[in-house]
């Protein structure tokens, strides 16, 4: 069976144009150490490489080079499982409670380790690296960037909906004296915005609990990385709650990564081990969420930065899990394994970092676009 199936892929492979062979000689060819490889990737496609790399049935001297030949591929075909495809399209799969869970499964693992993998503001998405030559750079870029778009003057009051470890709440708090308030799913992120930065005003909330409380009280809003766990089934709901607790002369931004085309369910490697229940907007999703509620003053797109930012993750989390104990072997190729592939995904366009900034009626004469 096992040589059959391998025939099989190899056919496939040939046939979709991946230039990847089984057990042969260049960096970027796969070679199997365990049969059950072949049927794993028969049976589901991305759960069968991504855990097969993880319980060592494969390896690759060149694990990007292997996964951009794949991964053109993935990028474009309808590779999924019926069961997952239907659970995400029937069922809301980002209720409040599977929300926490989600947070936990991914953000909870240990502060150590992203830490060490991230700059000195913890910043965990992308940095912007048009001027920058360091993953410090790019995130100060990045947070500068965020604050001049949403015009910040001191005293104002501002809430980041998704808000991390907060080093953009402290940034914005030292840099313009705002009176700014963070909410997050994550215990862990909160404990170490608090110790790390000294914030008093991070809050475990779910950004839909936001509206009974806070009614028109934000004069800016930002939510950074985060509306890649609403799920579409929830985008029209967080647009709406946003709304809310922004006052009618204030603005919005948006920084979040995109997706090409509309999709209903995640990847299933990466929603079994790295977000549960994550997938990314489109443009058409996005627009039809905010429709009727903000008005879009401006909308950039620098998601080529992303493959840089995870370029530098990688190498962080690489040399800091090499010499831990903490963390298991099949954990440290899975991060791996994430990492890589995520860069990949953003080298080949297939996935794009976008900033939306809104406004609830629209700017008279507009907002003069920054960058």
């Amino acid at each position: 069976m096992p040589t059959s199936v391998k025939r099989i892929l190899e056919y496939i492979g040939r046939k979709k144009g991946i230039d990847v062979r089984i057990n042969g000689d260049r960096p970027y060819d796969i070679h199997v150490h365990h049969r059950r490889l072949y049927r794993r990737v028969l049976w589901n496609y991305s759960l069968g490489i991504g855990e097969g790399y993880m319980d060592g049935d494969w390896s690759c001297e060149d694990l990007e080079g292997m996964l951009t030949r794949c991964l053109r591929m993935v990028t474009t075909s309808q590779n999924v499982s019926i069961v997952s495809g239907l659970q995400h399209t029937l069922f809301n799969m980002q209720t409040m409670l599977k929300s926490r869970h989600s947070a936990e499964r991914h953000y909870d693992i240990g502060n150590d380790l992203y830490e060490a993998m991230l700059d000195p503001h913890m910043q965990y998405s992308c940095g912007y690296w048009k001027d920058a030559t360091t993953l410090e750079d790019a995130q100060l870029a990045k947070m500068d960037l965020i604050c001049r778009k949403l015009r910040l003057e001191r005293g104002i009051r501002v809430l980041d909906v998704g808000c991390g470890f907060g080093g953009l709440m402290k940034y914005m708090s030292d840099r313009y004296s705002v009176d700014v308030t963070g909410v997050t799913l994550s215990r862990e992120q909160q404990r170490l915005g608090q110790e790390k930065f000294g914030l008093d005003s991070i809050f475990l909330h779910d950004y839909r609990e936001l509206r009974k409380y806070h009614r028109r009280s934000y004069d800016r809003v930002v939510s950074v990385g985060m509306l890649e766990h609403v799920g579409f089934k929830n985008y029209a709901d967080f647009f709406e709650s946003v709304r809310q607790v922004t006052k009618d002369d204030g603005i919005f931004l948006l920084h979040t990564i995109g997706g090409n085309v509309s999709v209903r369910r995640p990847d299933d490697w990466v929603d079994k081990y790295i977000f549960p229940n994550g997938m990314t907007p489109s443009v058409a999703q996005l627009g039809r969420a905010m429709e009727g509620l903000w008005v879009m003053e401006d909308w950039h797109n620098f998601g080529p930065g992303y493959a840089k930012t995870l370029d530098a993750w990688n190498r962080h989390s690489k040399a800091y899990l090499q010499g831990s104990d903490r963390y298991p072997l099949r954990f440290q190729r899975m991060w791996e394994f994430y990492l890589v592939g995520s860069k990949v995904i953003f080298d080949l366009r297939a996935s794009q970092l976008w900033q939306v900034l809104l406004t609830p009626y629209g700017v008279k004469g507009g907002l003069e676009r920054i960058d």
